[in-house]
């Protein structure tokens, strides 16, 4: 049943002073090149996450008491200048006063972005990627900051490495299987197809104490994640993607997080949900100290 107690479009200086986590809908879509429609996302995972059980009877615990929690308002750029811009600005303001920023895309392209202005308040840190897609094209169909980029970007920038989720698909165009060979050091893969054998200490352990998390929701399986525009077989479920994020909770620091490309279905609510409880059970992970 609804909770009437999430707080959406926390734009008065006294909702933004309380709150602990403010969540930024940003509903940039510009490069997108299969399946359309990630701009809506960020407005869906709202909608829904007002539907998400406030008691968590995991941790058993109400999170939203524990913790602040707002929605800012839409915001929908229209260019990559302005989306960069635009989020660097609103990323930064909540990271100088010290809240915890969680973004929804819109499109995977806005990671870098955000990246970049993470690195004016952390020297260096991991970035966990979940995905069915590595992201280190070296641009896509002449876009530099193409979604299909997304991580080559992050890796632009320098004491960051990248831990990777999920994936299920690398491409040998763009210098995207090259530059994956060649960078071993900063890339640690969890490929899909070994995920009976993952080890939940080897991802711990190859991740910094600082870990910024991004979330394409594509790294879910399509059987319980249909709504996004490449989606790929033989990806996460439900119970395994919280055993991770809830290890990793536990022994990192999260610093921040976006999920991203979800591409909501019309009469299909069920991804939208499922997000949106995602977001409300790592928000509960990160900040149990249980």
């Amino acid at each position: 049943m609804a909770s009437a107690r999430f707080k959406f479009l926390g734009t008065t200086p006294a909702d933004f002073t309380k709150a602990r986590v403010v969540i930024v809908p940003f509903g940039f879509e510009a490069a997108t090149t299969y399946g359309q429609g990630t701009k809506k996302g960020p407005a869906a995972i709202a909608k829904a996450y007002a539907q998400v059980e406030a008691f968590d009877e995991e941790l058993w615990q109400v999170t939203d008491e524990k913790i602040e929690i707002i929605f800012l308002r839409n915001f929908y750029p229209k260019t990559f200048t302005e989306a960069q811009k635009n989020i660097q600005k609103i990323v930064g303001k909540i990271l100088h006063d010290k809240k915890f920023p969680i973004v929804l895309g819109g499109e995977h392209s806005i990671t870098p972005f955000i990246t970049e202005k993470y690195k004016k308040y952390f020297d260096d840190f991991s970035i966990l990627q979940f995905d069915a897609h590595a992201d280190l094209r070296d641009g896509y169909l002449g876009q530099k900051y193409s979604h299909a980029a997304a991580m080559r970007r992050c890796l632009d920038f320098s004491g960051i490495n990248l831990v990777q989720i999920g994936i299920r698909n690398i491409s040998q165009e763009d210098d995207e299987l090259n530059f994956w060979e060649k960078n071993q050091k900063r890339i640690k893969t969890f490929w899909a197809k070994d995920k009976k054998n993952w080890k939940i200490n080897e991802i711990l352990g190859a991740l910094k104490e600082n870990v910024y998390l991004t979330f394409d929701v594509d790294a879910l399986d399509p059987s319980i994640m249909p709504a996004t525009g490449t989606p790929e077989p033989g990806g996460l479920d439900w119970c395994e993607t919280l055993d991770i994020l809830r290890a990793v909770a536990k022994a990192k620091k999260i610093i921040g997080a976006d999920f991203v490309e979800l591409a909501p279905i019309k009469g299909l609510i069920a991804p939208d949900f499922l997000i949106a409880k995602l977001i409300y059970k790592t928000i509960g992970y990160i900040f149990d100290k249980s």
